[in-house]
């Protein structure tokens, strides 16, 4: 037991010891992080153009609007996505102990240039097109990110996301997803966005704990179909309804430990939005308060 416990907190403390930050530049880390990054990245553009554009007929590149499209939940889909891979890009190069410069030049924007290469292939499909919607929500969302970081050296705004199942899914399931897995990234009703304020960042006040913070967010209730001329096509008259929420939150990051095993836990759980009271105001419904909302 003596040896087995021993051992065990020696893998920890060499793992611990790997997660930490280098002080200074670590070009080993930096080159591991580029070519790692190169090949998943690249890899994974590879398998999309694969399994999902190959099917499609190819045409010369094209822009389509469709900005009025699912009450614009897809464009901040984007831009929640485009702050997180910038925010990975950037982080992963402050473990190497590169430069701030070298972290919001070649890590923040990982995001933009992975969604910019997506939408280049959107743009040579017949069966859809680039969106210039799209990549205004994809520069928004690294702009987020590197603002704050020029601005005020931290993240005071965070995009946060929340999901619960919908009955709507099985109304439109090869749309909206097919069980929890597909429906967790199709299902709009579902889903929640958000924009998480550190309140401690903006009030400087001791008394108010520094995990603590205010998020606003957004959701859709009732759509099926992209657009109401869709829904009608389709004898679907439900008028699907905007839904806006106010609600407390918590930042993981910002919970004190000596453990970079816990610090990069709770980073990557920090994309997630707690579950807390809510206040809700709806199109049609007015507003509502919810005990817990998620």
């Amino acid at each position: 037991m003596f040896f087995f416990v021993t051992s065990v907190c020696f893998s920890q403390s060499k793992f611990n010891q790997f997660l930490k930050p280098s002080d200074t530049l670590n070009t080993s880390r930096k080159t591991k992080i580029y070519i790692a990054e190169s090949i998943a990245l690249g890899g994974t553009l590879i398998g999309l153009n694969q399994l999902w554009y190959k099917e499609y007929p190819k045409t010369s590149f094209h822009f389509i609007n469709d900005n009025q499209e699912w009450l614009q939940m897809d464009k901040v889909g984007h831009m929640y996505s485009s702050y997180h891979l910038g925010r990975v890009g950037a982080e992963m190069l402050a473990w190497s102990g590169a430069t701030q410069k070298e972290q919001l030049l070649y890590g923040a924007t990982l995001g933009l240039g992975f969604l910019t290469v997506v939408e280049v292939f959107d743009g040579f499909s017949e069966e859809w097109g680039a969106s210039s919607g799209d990549m205004i929500a994809n520069v928004s969302g690294t702009a987020l990110y590197v603002s704050q970081e020029l601005l005020w050296k931290e993240q005071r705004i965070i995009p946060k996301y929340s999901f619960h199942q919908t009955h709507y899914a099985s109304l439109r399931p090869e749309t909206l997803g097919n069980g929890f897995q597909e429906e967790f990234l199709k299902d709009y009703n579902g889903q929640t966005y958000w924009l998480s304020f550190n309140i401690s960042s903006f009030v400087k006040n001791k008394s108010i704990p520094k995990w603590l913070n205010l998020a606003v967010g957004y959701g859709v209730e009732g759509m099926l179909y992209g657009t109401n001329n869709e829904a009608f096509k389709n004898n679907y008259i439900q008028q699907p309804s905007r839904q806006f929420y106010l609600s407390l939150d918590v930042n993981l990051t910002e919970i004190k430990t000596n453990s970079h095993f816990l610090k990069t836990i709770f980073t990557v759980f920090n994309t997630i939005k707690i579950p807390a009271p809510t206040l809700q105001m709806a199109d049609f419904d007015g507003f509502k308060g919810r005990l817990v909302y998620f």
